[in-house]
């Protein structure tokens, strides 16, 4: 099984109470697409993050630490760090 590197945006919109609803991830072909998509979605949503991780599509194993490429807003953990 080969691993290859997925780049991944994935809003945030305001849930319940003070909490945080995922929107449907959005897949990007580069990082820099990734990028520059959580740009211009940043002023719309409560958060935004675009990242990418080293994955097994196949097996549907994802990386555990990924690599955050750019973030803006209110984040949940583990986008919440640093």
């Amino acid at each position: 099984m080969a691993k290859e590197t997925v780049y991944i945006l994935q809003t945030y919109v305001a849930g319940r109470g003070k909490g945080l609803k995922a929107e449907q991830q959005v897949g990007c072909k580069t990082a820099e697409e990734a990028r520059r998509k959580a740009e211009r979605l940043a002023p719309l949503r409560e958060g935004v993050v675009a990242f990418s991780a080293t994955a097994d599509t196949e097996l549907g194993d994802y990386d555990e630490n990924p690599v955050i490429l750019f973030k803006a807003g209110r984040l949940p953990h583990p986008f919440d760090e640093g």
